[in-house]
């Protein structure tokens, strides 16, 4: 009875602190879009990784933590996937694609995060577990390409590509949750890329981006303290807590969260056709969460 009762708290919060996490990278592409308007994409991706960098060893410098050695591949794999390879194909998407075809990235996501789940963390899904994953990514397909006026091109394989390198970030972000706070799994993560992280930044720093407007500069500083860093520590949370196939399952919401904040932030219209699309994905998340999933 008080393991039912535990699985079940763990279960809440980890719906609670994915849901945080989903809606804190749900700025991500809107923040990307304003930003790459300004500064060069491989800046961005580099700059936001060394910004937050800077946060996170202050973070553990307060926190007073020794470093992970024994964890240092696994790292170095999140930092490869989640601190460059993700940010870096989305910014160069941005520069070349409609924001509607985020879509592409955000409708893979939960798929092939499951996949990643079941060959690296070996979570075993039930047959009606991968039957609302697929369902809710083909409903997210259907509804970027009825949306977008979907047309194949490159800034979509870019898409593709940065859903599938974030899918195996955050399966390995979350297995290595288990073996510590998620806010320190990501801390470690982008320190373990300094070097690369402030090389880059000198790199394609150009003196033009001094006297960029304030809202690129917001821009900027969201992606690389909330996209990059804050964000990251409520999504392990929820990762360890919730299980990685069922909470990766709520970035089926984050198309639609994202399309609540362009409105807000760059005007953009919701459709009704939207909310018919984003009531059709909370049912397959409900649905999905109550599918059996073993750990």
């Amino acid at each position: 009875m008080e393991r039912d009762q535990q699985i079940k708290k763990n279960a809440f919060w980890g719906l609670i602190f994915g849901i945080v996490g989903v809606t804190i990278f749900s700025g991500t592409l809107p923040a990307t879009r304003v930003a790459v308007v300004g500064f060069d994409a491989w800046f961005l991706t580099f700059g936001r990784a060394a910004l937050a960098a800077c946060a996170a060893g202050l973070t553990l410098l307060i926190m007073r933590k020794p470093f992970p050695r024994q964890h240092l591949t696994t790292l170095l794999f999140i930092g490869v996937t989640l601190v460059f390879g993700f940010p870096g194909f989305v910014a160069l998407a941005m520069k070349t694609v409609p924001s509607s075809h985020g879509g592409v990235v955000l409708g893979i996501l939960p798929l092939t995060t499951s996949i990643f789940a079941a060959i690296i963390a070996g979570e075993r899904a039930s047959v009606m577990f991968w039957f609302w994953s697929v369902l809710g990514a083909v409903i997210i397909f259907v509804f970027t390409f009825r949306d977008g006026g979907f047309g194949f091109e490159a800034g979509d394989l870019w898409l593709l590509a940065a859903g599938v390198i974030a899918s195996a970030g955050y399966v390995s972000s979350g297995k290595l949750s288990h073996h510590m706070p998620g806010w320190e799994v990501i801390c470690w993560a982008l320190i373990v890329c300094v070097p690369i992280s402030f090389a880059g930044t000198i790199w394609f720093w150009d003196n033009r981006y001094i006297s960029l407007p304030a809202h690129q500069n917001i821009a900027f500083l969201y992606v690389s303290f909330g996209s990059m860093f804050l964000g990251f520590f409520a999504w392990n949370a929820g990762l360890k807590l919730g299980g990685i196939s069922r909470i990766g399952q709520l970035l089926l919401l984050q198309t639609f969260f994202t399309l609540a904040i362009a409105a807000v932030v760059l005007e953009e219209a919701v459709t009704p056709e939207t909310i018919f699309y984003a009531l059709a994905v909370l049912v397959v998340v409900v649905a999905g969460r109550k599918a059996q999933v073993k750990t």
